[in-house]
């Protein structure tokens, strides 16, 4: 049992936030997910914002169809989420990661 709690521990989430701009709905969804990071994923997380209005055409490639939306790019396999991001619970669940209550 204690190797498995080594080898999650050892998991490093990098995660991809696409955007448009500054709207309300990406800054909450930006501080939503650093507030759900800070707290189950302390130091083993990268949040990468990509706002699509300054590269358009990153959203035909990676097949971005709505904003905000996260993309859980490590560990595989790939994930998910649209929206702001304000259902902790919802976003736990999507991104599969274990609360630090758990």
């Amino acid at each position: 049992m204690e190797e498995i709690n080594q080898s999650e521990e050892l998991v490093f989430w990098k995660l991809r936030l696409y955007v448009a701009g500054q709207t309300p709905k990406s800054v909450t969804a930006f501080a939503n997910l650093t507030k759900i990071c800070e707290q189950n994923l302390q130091g083993k997380y990268q949040i990468e914002v990509v706002d699509l209005v300054l590269h358009p055409h990153l959203a035909r490639e990676n097949q971005i169809f709505a904003i905000p939306t996260l993309i859980r790019q490590l560990p595989v396999p790939i994930r998910q989420i649209i929206g702001d991001l304000s259902n902790q619970e919802k976003v736990l669940l999507g991104l599969e990661i274990k609360p630090v209550n758990y």
